[in-house]
């Protein structure tokens, strides 16, 4: 029998077309499962990726039971579970509510929340936006509105190192040194479109008025799509005369919010795997998958794991001494190992729309020093923000590596030559 296909998306508008979307997104959830070719899938939002321990091993046990075993780490933080069986969901969804992982049925897709993985752990940052993170996810879920936005729509918490600050936010709030935050509504970096009056800028307010910003501007923006009636599931979807009154928002909602010009995002590259600061390590899933087995031995001992958008995990409370039994299990502990940087969409045998079994292919080429992502087709699934070595399967044995045709066996010196060329940026 023939997997069930996810329906084909609308092609992507031109600049200054807008685009019309006559249904609510297929995003799986942990209640709405999708069909993939390997058995069914559940994607986990974790607001900043956190877990504790009993958490992991409720997730780990899930994996084992009802999956395939593995646990995929998404570049959002999330965490996924594959070849689920057909009959699985309510047994699922006792699992993770009897662990705290379903505060909200109705709002379990929405609690995407990126947050600064070392925040409050090296001294870098500005503030401590993991706390954010836990104040903004209980606001989203106490609020009923909130459950209409898209289980696409980002908030980004970025604690002024500029680490996740370029993550393609649609509610984007920055840390300052002088207890002040920068709110930036909209979605940097999404496609070019003509410049509206009124267009999304920048405002300037207090640090602890921060989360109330955020889920003020969040909820302006399903007024405006509400009005604009096209469907939008994200801010770069409304229609130039619908852009949402972000100022009236925070206003109404009593948020002293100064605007100010549109600065640079600040940006950082993800810390390297090894320690962070004293007493937390930072350490890399191969090609964003983890073992039940090896989940359970980053969790052994810490206080708490946070899953990062570089399918990561940053492990609170341990030492730099357990990297040498953490490399034992398989994981990326030092920036020498020749995977880090390298990552993939499912591709084949999990995907149907994946022309080769790009995560088999990805682990014969080594990274240099730009990210390399493996795609099985045009969506690109998962892959990196910024620029980019694009690895885009055309067939069983060719790629296009940043548009020039390669063979499977030329992949690892094609890449290497593609790092000092012009690389692809979406």
């Amino acid at each position: 029998m023939l997997a069930a296909m996810p329906p084909t998306p609308p092609p992507t508008p031109e600049p200054g077309e807008v685009r019309i979307r006559d249904r609510g997104d297929a995003c799986p959830g942990a209640l709405r499962l999708h069909p993939a070719d390997d058995g069914r899938l559940a994607r986990l939002r974790l607001p900043a990726g956190r877990l504790t321990a009993r958490q992991v091993e409720v997730l780990a046990r899930a994996a084992e039971s009802l999956g395939d075993g593995r646990i995929s780490i998404t570049s959002r933080g999330n965490a996924e579970l594959r070849g689920l069986g057909e009959g699985c969901g309510a047994e699922l969804a006792e699992l993770l509510a009897g662990a705290g992982l379903l505060p909200s049925p109705t709002h379990e897709r929405v609690r995407n929340i990126v947050a600064s993985p070392g925040a409050g752990l090296d001294g870098l940052g500005c503030a401590d936006v993991q706390l954010w993170a836990r104040e903004l996810d209980a606001a989203l879920c106490a609020e009923p509105r909130a459950a209409s936005l898209s289980g696409r729509f980002l908030f980004v918490l970025d604690d002024g190192r500029g680490d996740v600050a370029g993550l393609g936010g649609d509610v984007s709030l920055v840390a300052g040194l002088d207890g002040s935050a920068l709110l930036r509504p909209g979605s940097p970096g999404a496609p070019p479109r003509p410049k509206a009056p009124g267009a999304p800028g920048v405002f300037r307010l207090a640090a602890d008025d921060a989360v109330r910003a955020a889920l003020a501007t969040a909820l302006a923006f399903l007024d405006a799509a509400e009005a604009a009636g096209n469907g939008a599931w994200r801010p770069h979807e409304l229609p130039d005369e619908h852009v949402p009154d972000w100022a009236g928002a925070l206003a109404r909602a009593g948020i002293a919010a100064e605007p100010v010009p549109v600065p640079p995002l600040p940006a950082a590259r993800p810390p390297a795997p090894g320690p962070l600061g004293d007493h937390a390590l930072h350490v890399l899933a191969p090609l964003g998958r983890l073992t039940a087995a090896q989940l359970r031995a980053l969790a052994d001992g810490a206080d708490e794991l946070r899953l990062t958008p570089w399918r990561g995990a940053v492990v609170v409370g341990a030492r730099a001494d357990r990297l040498p039994e953490l490399e034992t299990y398989g994981l990326v502990t030092r920036p020498d190992l020749p995977s880090v940087g390298v990552s993939a969409c499912t591709g084949r045998p999990g995907c149907a729309k994946s022309l080769a079994d790009v995560r088999t292919d990805a682990a014969l080429v080594h990274r240099g020093g730009l990210p390399v992502h493996f795609s099985g087709c045009e969506r690109r699934c998962g892959h990196p923000h910024g620029t980019w070595v694009d690895v885009l399967a055309t067939g069983d044995d060719a790629y296009l590596v940043d548009g020039a045709p390669t063979p499977r066996t030329s992949l690892p010196e094609a890449v290497t030559t593609a790092r000092s060329l012009p690389a692809h940026t979406r």
